[in-house]
């Protein structure tokens, strides 16, 4: 069964679904464990008592609309923010490889994609360290798996959104991590680019076995791809495998608007209706 946690304390918890508290039991190695956090800032908490496990292979979908607090979770998984209570504990020695959103990347330097992708190397072994020829053969490999080759010597700046995605992403995949987290990785995609990218990280996960986890504000971005979401509503945060959590019921009670999942040409689909309505 999904998992509910609160959010803080003066918000109005879901009252039919807070009894739903046993979590899903995976096999899989856990990589990171957030335990009973609170998390904010200046000790006024976004997130209340949230518990949850990031597990080997998994694809995890962090879904919630802005204010929410995705960035404040995705900066406590990092060990970018320390939680006001409880812990972040990750496995030791885990690499963890962040793909930022575009708009983040300072676009003024002249460097080409290729030399962005390398950075990728330099962040895991060290700015300090020369660049040797594995490291530029890893750049090389990882900008193959996008699709990216023929942006190689092209300046960054000069690339469209979609491509400058995909460079980002090969910079994150060329640092040979356990564990890949991108943030609104289909931003400024169209909707072709944006089924290439989720097609692409399905395979990326299924053959590379890399455990990945997705911020986005879009929740059908990860319906035909997470293994598992956390979604950060108005009062309540439901985390649990996919097929547990996109159940209308819990979608409904989180959002406070009827919600319908359907399925067209094989893939889920999501329908939302007007507040107060009984049908969509």
């Amino acid at each position: 069964m999904p998992l509910w946690g609160d959010l803080p304390e003066s918000s109005v918890r879901s009252k039919s679904l807070g009894c739903i508290l046993s979590a899903f039991v995976m096999t899989a190695e856990p990589l990171l464990i957030g335990r009973t956090l609170s998390l904010g800032y200046h000790q006024e908490a976004l997130i209340h008592g949230l518990s949850f496990e990031v597990r080997r292979g998994e694809i995890l979908g962090i879904v919630g609309p802005n204010g929410s607090g995705k960035t404040t979770l995705l900066r406590a998984m990092l060990g970018l923010l320390k939680p006001l209570d409880g812990m972040v504990e990750r496995k030791a020695a885990l690499a963890i490889s962040y793909m930022p959103q575009r708009e983040r990347i300072d676009v003024i330097l002249p460097v080409t994609a290729f030399e962005v992708v390398l950075m990728g190397r330099t962040a895991r072994v060290g700015a300090l360290r020369r660049v040797h020829g594995e490291d530029r053969d890893a750049a090389r490999r990882a900008l193959g798996l996008v699709g990216g080759e023929p942006l190689s010597g092209r300046l960054y700046r000069d690339l469209s959104g979609g491509q400058q995605q995909r460079v980002l992403l090969a910079r994150a995949i060329a640092a040979d991590s356990e564990m890949l987290v991108l943030d609104e990785p289909t931003a400024g995609m169209d909707v072709a680019s944006e089924a290439a990218m989720i097609a692409f990280l399905q395979e990326l996960n299924r053959n590379q076995k890399l455990t990945i986890v997705i911020v986005t504000h879009l929740l059908p971005v990860v319906l035909n791809l997470a293994t598992s979401v956390m979604l950060l509503g108005t009062h309540s945060i439901l985390h649990g495998p996919l097929d547990q959590v996109l159940q209308e019921e819990f979608l409904t009670e989180l959002y406070g608007v009827p919600v319908h999942i359907g399925t067209i040409a094989g893939k889920r689909t999501l329908v939302v209706g007007q507040p107060g309505a009984n049908g969509v």
